[in-house]
């Protein structure tokens, strides 16, 4: 799967506007819906953070990472806020971070201070929607997509 900086180098646009609305409030923040073990799909409230290049988030002990840890597929929506109707949409598969180096780099970019049973996760890149709305406001919204190159695809480092 392709990390967060083969967007930005890809599509420096879409990063950026990927960006402004995943790190609106100042701090990450976005949903991120993972699949239950019956298929059915769980959404929970998290707050990613960009370290080294790659787009990751602490998640506690909890069904939200035994989702992760079973079935890594995820997807990961911006929030709304009333003066910026844009959306922003990232589909992949996640996986849990062993390297002690990468989690402290991820300690030291994240805004709020991490407990030790918080686990690190990398949300590789699978696919990106940018909706874009006009000013004023009307539907339908220019939509923007990116797809990972297929040899990134399955790619994996934790170094």
């Amino acid at each position: 799967m392709a990390t967060w900086d083969d967007l930005e180098r890809s599509e420096p646009e879409l990063a950026q506007a990927g960006r402004r609305l995943l790190f609106q409030p100042g701090v990450g923040f976005g949903y991120l819906a993972t699949v239950r073990a019956d298929g059915g799909p769980r959404v929970h409230p998290v707050m990613p953070l960009l370290a080294d290049g790659r787009l990751q988030v602490f998640v506690v002990p909890s069904p939200k990472l035994a989702d992760l840890r079973r079935d890594g597929r995820y997807a990961l929506h911006s929030t709304g806020a009333a003066d910026v109707p844009d959306e922003f949409y990232i589909t992949g598969t996640a996986w849990a971070v062993e390297s002690p180096a990468r989690r402290q780099a991820a300690m030291r970019a994240h805004p709020v201070s991490v407990a030790e049973d918080h686990v690190l996760v990398e949300l590789d890149l699978d696919g990106v929607l940018w909706a874009h709305y006009p000013t004023p406001v009307r539907w339908p919204p220019a939509y923007r997509r990116w797809r990972a190159a297929p040899a990134t695809r399955g790619a994996r480092s934790d170094g």
